[in-house]
C-alpha cells in the first residue's frame, strides 16, 4: 500500500508554501525598512505596472490577495500617507481609479533595487533560465486557472467585462 503523503501533488502544493513562506519573510523585513507593509507593497506595484499607473479599485481588488474592502481600507491608509491617489472613472460614476502618486513612485524606485537583489539571491538566481521559464508558464497557467480575474484591467481584452 503505498503512503498517500508521499503523492507527489501533496510535495508539489507543499514545496509551493514553504517557498513562498521563506520569501515573504524575506521581503517583509526589507519592505519595512522602506515603509511598507507586504499588502501595502503589492498595491502600489500593481498599480505601477499598469497602464498609467493605475486601475480600477474593482480590478486592484482582483489582482491581489485582497477583498474590495480590504482594497479600499489599504487605499485610504496609502492616500493618507500620500502614496495613491483616487480619481473618478470618467465613464462610471460608481468607480474609482487608485493612482499611484509622484511620491509613490520615488518610495517604489528606493525599495525595488534591494528587493530586486533579494529576488535574485533567493528565488531566480536558484534557478537556470529554462528552469525559470518553464516555472514561470507552469506559475502562469495555474494562476489563470485558479485566479482568472489577475489580469483584469491591465489590457483592453475581455477580461475586465469577465471579472
Amino acid at each position: 500500500m503505498t503512503n498517500v503523503f508521499d503523492d507527489p501533488r501533496i510535495t508539489a502544493v507543499g514545496l509551493l508554501v514553504e517557498a513562498h513562506a521563506g520569501l515573504q519573510a524575506r521581503f517583509a523585513a526589507q519592505l519595512e525598512e522602506h515603509g511598507f507593509s507586504t499588502v501595502e507593497f503589492e498595491v502600489i506595484t500593481r498599480l505601477a505596472r499598469s497602464p498609467g499607473n493605475q486601475l480600477r479599485m474593482t480590478d486592484l481588488a482582483a489582482q491581489t490577495s485582497l477583498s474590495t474592502s480590504g482594497v479600499t481600507r489599504v487605499v485610504d491608509r496609502m492616500e493618507r500617507d500620500g502614496l495613491l491617489a483616487r480619481q473618478a472613472c470618467p465613464s462610471d460614476r460608481r468607480s474609482s481609479f487608485a493612482v499611484v502618486t509622484a511620491a509613490g513612485m520615488q518610495r517604489l524606485d528606493e525599495t525595488l533595487p534591494g528587493h530586486l537583489r533579494i529576488i535574485e539571491q533567493w528565488f531566480t538566481g536558484q534557478l537556470d533560465p529554462e528552469a525559470l521559464a518553464a516555472l514561470l508558464d507552469g506559475l502562469r497557467r495555474v494562476r489563470d486557472a485558479v485566479h482568472p480575474c489577475a489580469t483584469a484591467g491591465s489590457t483592453d481584452g475581455d477580461s475586465v467585462t469577465q471579472c
